[in-house]
């Protein structure tokens, strides 16, 4: 299938694969597609090693980086004691209601390590961004995309003088038009149906929409899609391709972790909601006890961006640890480390197509 996409990146088929797992990533742009890795949470350090591993496996093929470039972003200083950085309030309710459930909790040593790390992760100041940025340039991607806001025109500009085409993520025609006026190459139409952060607007309203608003700058359909018949909607409404993300959680490639596996293959697409619980903004997420603890009347305003989901890290570590598939969620989480040997295996936001993903290889 030629498209537009598809000529500019040299690609065999128009399908994107946004994911924080590496071999997700090398796996489709093996297969003619395109794989992005979502680099946003790692430090620079854990980037390149991610990117040296994918450029040894891709045999020469393209490949490319999702990354958040914060208008307003500020570096997290945990202090002494780490739990400090989330308010009080909300850490005592969540937490509360865990052990109150059962759920046991973890040793203190480990919580202080999991939130020094968090907040190193989710400090998306420009100066970690173009850090990462650095580590990105020194391999041979072809796609650099701004998963939050415009990128800054300087790093636009970097790409271009550097032959990588842009893109960015929007979830309105008048985001989409800015962007463009920025001098984005491509841009992802994702609608509400899309896993983690979400807009107001529809898939099925959203791309002819943002199609129609920047012709003929390509637009990649997002929000939903995982199966042919989504993908050839899409492309009738003017798509050039789709961009796709928990339809990957379903292969032998992906990292999740067994109990998630078996908690997300047993919901429906009415399981996948939308909670302020997990990051502070609209996230498309798993239901569970977690989500709905969030949902009460007694439950305090979620905190902020970033520490909302520096504060969820504690409850999900300990509904991993105690095997609660009850508490578990499913949006995306910054602890993943291919060298420590444990199941805490990271995820990412959940589409609202979760009754229909199969699983396609052995646990």
């Amino acid at each position: 299938m030629k498209t537009a996409v598809t000529e500019m990146f040299g690609i065999e088929a128009p399908i994107f694969a946004f994911s924080h797992c590496r071999d997700v990533v090398a796996a489709v742009s093996k297969a003619g597609g395109m794989g992005v890795l979502g680099a946003a949470w790692m430090t620079p350090e854990h980037l390149e090693q991610e990117l040296k591993w994918i450029d040894d496996h891709v045999d020469g093929k393209p490949y490319g980086v999702d990354m958040v470039f914060a208008a307003k972003a500020e570096a997290i200083d945990i202090g002494t004691n780490p739990r400090n950085v989330v308010g009080k309030q909300q850490y005592d309710f969540i937490n509360g209601l865990m052990s109150e459930d059962g759920v046991p909790e973890l040793p203190t040593s480990e919580v202080e390590g999991w939130y020094r790390e968090y907040a190193e992760n989710l400090s998306f100041t420009q100066e970690k961004s173009e850090a990462l940025l650095d580590v990105a340039m020194k391999f041979p991607i072809k796609f650099m995309v701004s998963a939050l806001g415009l990128a800054p025109k300087h790093i636009i500009d970097r790409m271009h003088a550097a032959n990588i085409k842009v893109g960015a993520l929007i979830g309105s025609a008048k985001h989409a038009r800015k962007q463009v006026e920025a001098g984005v190459d491509v841009i992802i139409a994702q609608g509400s149906e899309a896993g983690g952060h979400v807009g107001t607007v529809s898939s099925m309203v959203l791309w002819p929409e943002v199609v129609d608003a920047i012709a003929p700058v390509p637009v990649l359909a997002a929000g939903g899609v995982g199966r042919g018949r989504q993908m050839a909607a899409a492309m009738a409404l003017g798509a050039q391709g789709v961009w796709t993300g928990s339809v990957w959680l379903g292969t032998v490639e992906s990292e999740l972790n067994p109990d998630l596996r078996e908690v997300l293959y047993d919901a429906s697409s009415e399981d996948a909601l939308i909670t302020y619980g997990y990051t502070g903004k609209p996230c498309r997420s798993l239901r569970s006890k977690f989500t709905d603890a969030w949902a009460r009347d007694d439950a305090p305003a979620p905190l902020g961006v970033p520490y909302q989901s520096i504060l969820s890290g504690e409850p999900f570590r300990r509904a991993e640890r105690a095997h609660r598939k009850d508490w578990m969620t499913y949006a995306a989480r910054p602890d993943r480390r291919p060298t420590q040997g444990t199941d805490d295996r990271e995820g990412s936001g959940l589409r609202h197509g979760v009754g229909i993903l199969r699983y396609d290889g052995t646990p």
